[in-house]
């Protein structure tokens, strides 16, 4: 029996946690894991509600009610308390990541004067971090230990309930393409966006939710906190570095938990995919998993592939794999290939792609496509449009273009940015003024048979030789050139010196891709790679220890930033970068072909 949204009258978070605590003040709500495991903390949505109205009280009397302020958490549930209290309090919260470096904490200042935010809402050991490691970068902000606040609200308080279209949150983006910047997301839009999630993936009686994704990115906070809360079904959290020390952990919880719904990034099931003959042969049993979200970054038809074939002896059946595509602005998801089939995979003609033609290919010539991978149609309530960003013309069937959103989650706006939120929430379709303003995505995509395919983001694109070439596409070329290397751990990007473009592809790398031959025998294997699946000549191949590419939150990797810090010669290579004019890559070695793992039953349909 599927659930509704709480009595379909809970128009804001705070109203559905109300109807819950009164309809089912002992059933649980939220469950911390310890190091991804064991049940440390739990919260009722009785103790919930109690937890967050004291918060809020507190908040209304230091001032903060109407204000903003940041939200500064480790994984845990103080954070929803916290974040419970602020939607009460009428304060928009802000969510950002803990900052562990200084250069974490110069971001974190940057947002607390772009929110206009002069307290930060944080948990006794973060506090006195920050105050011992970051004090002259505190000047002016207000640290309060939220765990510190009375348990209960004065006698006789009441809280101000919020209206549908009050700032909710300020969700700051990841900042994968520039400076983050905070989109206003009302309680409407978050309302509007669990509909349209529940309608595409429905969440029953039985629902439950396994979330290991950081609680301050959109994704994380959707699934972890917001569809839990207004479906009414217990969600089991950890922090996302237990899913990183072991990957396993997460799928572990599934099991024990019997999860129903559960999403992470493109690289998370690859990761899994990777440890699957231990994780198997250890009993897990993942037949409770009816949605498994991919989006967050490029979908790769190989990870679907090769998770849905390795999990198909612990029950994970490939309907369930669900590859979704959303943007912070859009609240969160604008579109979801649906649990009841397999995913799509279409593939198109490389070369028509690079000019921005949709040619799909069958049958013998489709083993010579780019495979892409479909993320679904939008809900009814959404529109989708591809657009020549250049002219602002709705584009033929058939054509690339940049997608545009229209529909009731799309963000009110970036806080305290007008010329900014005008140009990319206000846009009009040439021709078509009457049909109200658009939300510009920035991402490059089209749309075949009623379900949209994303092929990048628009200003990451590399033009070589008057053709467009994804960078996504150029990093996964490279790394089937090594198996060792990381997944998602490569970022290219184009350099013009006026005269001349040069393509310059950073690769991570660890003991395993340099033991055969060391690094110049690796960058010769990438040019190789990227040469045979692209035909495109790499001018230089740049390989990094583990970890030193910029990556958000999410896993998405920064290319304007790496680009960034490259020209800084900031990046230190494992050994002496390769010259800058580098060898055609005809000249380099033949890479090993990869081993194909043999494929689960139907694990994406062929358009």
């Amino acid at each position: 029996m599927e659930l509704a949204l709480p009595a379909e009258v809970a128009r804001t978070l705070p109203e559905a946690l109300r109807a819950r605590s009164e309809q089912q003040p002992d059933a649980v709500a939220y469950v911390f894991l310890h190091d991804g495991e064991n049940p440390e903390q739990t919260l009722t949505y009785g103790a919930l509600d109690r937890a967050a109205r004291a918060r809020a009280a507190a908040l209304e009397a230091a001032g903060l009610a109407g204000g903003t302020a940041l939200l500064l958490y480790p994984s845990g549930l103080e954070f929803v308390a916290a974040l419970l209290g602020c939607m009460y309090a009428g304060t928009a919260g802000a969510p950002v990541q803990v900052p562990t470096r200084r250069r974490g904490m110069e971001r974190a200042r940057r947002i607390a004067e772009d929110a206009g935010a002069k307290t930060i809402l944080t948990t006794p050991a973060v506090k006195r971090e920050l105050e011992e490691r970051f004090g002259d970068l505190l000047t002016g902000l207000t640290l309060i230990d939220t765990t510190a606040l009375p348990d209960a609200p004065p006698a006789g308080w009441t809280p101000r309930p919020p209206a549908p279209d009050d700032l909710a949150l300020l969700q700051y983006t990841s900042g994968s393409t520039g400076d983050p910047k905070g989109v206003e997301v009302t309680h409407a839009n978050f309302r509007a966006n669990v509909a349209e999630t529940v309608a595409l993936w429905p969440v029953g009686s039985d629902g439950t939710v396994v979330n290991w994704l950081p609680l301050f990115h959109d994704m994380g906070l959707l699934f972890g906190v917001v569809l839990p809360l207004f479906t009414g079904v217990p969600a089991y959290l950890m922090a996302p570095q237990a899913f990183i020390r072991r990957p396993a952990r997460w799928l572990e919880a599934i099991s024990r938990f019997r999860g129903t719904h559960a999403a992470a990034p493109s690289f998370a099931y690859e990761l899994c995919a990777r440890v699957a003959a231990d994780t198997v042969a250890a009993g897990l049993d993942l037949s409770s998993w009816r949605v498994a979200v991919n989006g967050a970054e490029p979908v790769r038809w190989a990870t679907v592939r090769d998770f849905t074939a390795a999990y198909a002896p612990a029950g994970f059946r490939p309907q369930a794999m669900c590859p979704g595509y959303g943007l912070a602005e859009n609240t969160l998801k604008l579109s979801g290939s649906p649990a009841d089939r397999v995913p799509t995979l279409l593939r198109v003609d490389a070369g028509a792609l690079q000019d921005g033609r949709v040619v799909p290919l069958t049958g013998a010539a489709a083993g010579d496509g780019v495979p892409l991978m479909g993320c679904g149609a939008p809900a009814p309530t959404t529109r989708v449009a591809v657009v020549d960003p250049e002219r602002g013309r709705e584009q033929p069937p058939g054509r690339v273009g940049e997608l545009w959103i229209n529909g009731p989650c799309v963000a009110r706006g970036y806080h305290g940015r007008p010329a900014e939120s005008a140009a990319a929430f206000g846009a009009v379709l040439a021709g078509r003024g009457a049909d109200g303003t658009w939300l510009r995505t920035g991402d490059l995509g089209f749309v075949h048979d009623g379900e949209v395919f994303v092929a990048g983001r628009l200003k990451d694109v590399v033009i070589h030789q008057g053709r467009n070439f994804y960078p996504q596409d150029i990093e996964l070329s490279a790394e089937l050139g090594d198996q060792a290397l990381r997944p998602n751990c490569a970022a290219a990007f184009a350099l013009d010196d006026g005269s001349t473009e040069r393509l310059v592809l950073l690769v991570e790398a660890d003991g395993r891709a340099l033991r055969n031959g060391g690094a110049d025998a690796l960058r010769a294997r990438v040019r190789a790679s990227v040469w045979d699946r692209q035909r495109l000549k790499v001018d230089e191949v740049v390989v990094l220890r583990r970890g030193a590419l910029p990556k958000t939150s999410s896993g998405k990797v920064q290319r304007r930033l790496a680009r960034s810090r490259y020209l800084d010669g900031e990046f230190g290579p494992v050994t002496a970068a390769a010259p800058r004019r580098a060898a055609a890559p005809e000249a380099a070695p033949a890479p090993e072909p990869t081993p194909t793992p043999a494929p689960a039953p139907a694990p994406a349909r062929e358009a």
